[in-house]
């Protein structure tokens, strides 16, 4: 963690992007070694002004009272080449190159699926969040949604309240809550789940912070579930994101006379899929991928075989890349490869690629 403390005295430079960010990580390794470069190897990559900033920055009382929240609040700092950062999420464009998360993001939330809706939700809008919430969570699945009032909060809750995981997302610092009436709501997802920002420690909600988190809530899941939504709203803008990111959308269909409906509804028209209970968006993604999960956890792995599910997905994943995550000859990882396939737990295909096998497989 003390390396990653780097992290913050970087971030409070505001013209650094995520972008530029990435760029330095993957040239300097470390936000140590990007503190300590040269300024000509600096300006190179994000330009002088940037690079002056980068090598003038000093500790001040604004980033040693940050320093003070990372360690009072628990809260992690995760750049995406730590072994815990969701790796899933790097497989979209643009994906935070750090995040801050408080409580704990499992491999196991890569089943996820996104549950989002306007603030200014209906009683029927809340009732569908709270039934498709429950019903996926009791497949396992879990769920992923911006914590912000109406639709958001009732799928967070329901998810809860059938102690299963979920995850919320935030268009500030997360050592802030909004709407600050989910105070309450947030510790409690992060006892048993996750909160997570892009965002800089202190980072207020401001209006431009939300369409941007909005990449990360689709980014993190298999599919988006959208129940009501005006037609422009941060919805919509979600859907944005999840089409860029090839992701199923999935759609409620509402009274033609709502406001609350006008998106969902347009949606539908532009080709999202309806659907009217959560076992249709169950049955349509597949998700026997919890009940392989299952399975495995009820399993005795050896250390290598433990090793080596953890890396793997349910997307392809080279032979080779296997090896160099793990540092494990290819040679000891196909043979392990080969025992868990035939344990029906991973299915090998063309090109030496493997993935974790559901029962669609």
């Amino acid at each position: 963690m003390s390396e990653y403390l780097e992290f913050i005295d970087l971030l409070s430079i505001r013209k650094l992007t995520e972008n530029k960010l990435y760029c330095l990580l993957e040239h300097f390794k470390t936000p140590q070694a990007i503190r300590e470069a040269r300024p000509h190897h600096l300006e190179s990559l994000v330009g002088k002004d940037i690079a002056h900033q980068i090598c003038s920055l000093k500790k001040d009382d604004s980033i040693k009272r940050q320093y003070d929240l990372i360690e009072k609040l628990n809260i992690t700092i995760l750049p995406y080449y730590d072994p815990d950062y969701p790796q899933w999420l790097t497989s979209i464009d643009h994906f935070p190159p750090v995040l801050f998360v408080r409580g704990c993001i499992k491999p196991d939330d890569e089943v996820s699926i996104a549950v989002i809706g306007t603030r200014g939700a209906t009683v029927y809008g809340k009732g569908i969040a709270e039934n498709f919430a429950a019903e996926f969570v009791k497949a396992g699945v879990t769920i992923v949604s911006g914590l912000a009032r109406g639709i958001d909060t009732a799928a967070h809750r329901s998810a809860l309240k059938q102690n299963g995981r979920t995850i919320a997302v935030l268009g500030c610092g997360i050592d802030r809550c909004y709407p600050p009436e989910n105070r309450q709501l947030m510790n409690d997802i992060i006892q048993s789940g996750a909160v997570i920002s892009e965002f800089a420690i202190g980072t207020p909600p401001l209006a431009q912070h939300f369409p941007k988190r909005n990449r990360i809530i689709s980014g993190l899941s298999k599919a988006i579930v959208a129940i009501e939504a005006k037609e422009k709203s941060g919805v919509m803008n979600t859907i944005n994101w999840a089409l860029q990111q090839n992701k199923d959308i999935y759609a409620i269909p509402g009274n033609i006379y709502s406001k609350a409906s006008r998106g969902t509804n347009r949606l539908i028209k532009d080709g999202a899929i309806p659907v009217t209970s959560a076992d249709e968006v169950l049955a349509s993604l597949h998700i026997e991928y919890a009940q392989l999960e299952q399975t495995s956890r009820e399993m005795e792995f050896t250390d290598q075989e433990k090793l080596i599910w953890e890396v793997l997905s349910f997307e392809p994943t080279y032979l080779d890349v296997l090896s160099e995550k793990i540092n494990i000859s290819t040679g000891t990882i196909l043979n392990i490869l080969l025992g868990l396939e035939m344990k029906g737990l991973v299915k090998q295909l063309p090109g030496m690629m493997f993935v974790k096998k559901s029962k669609q497989s």
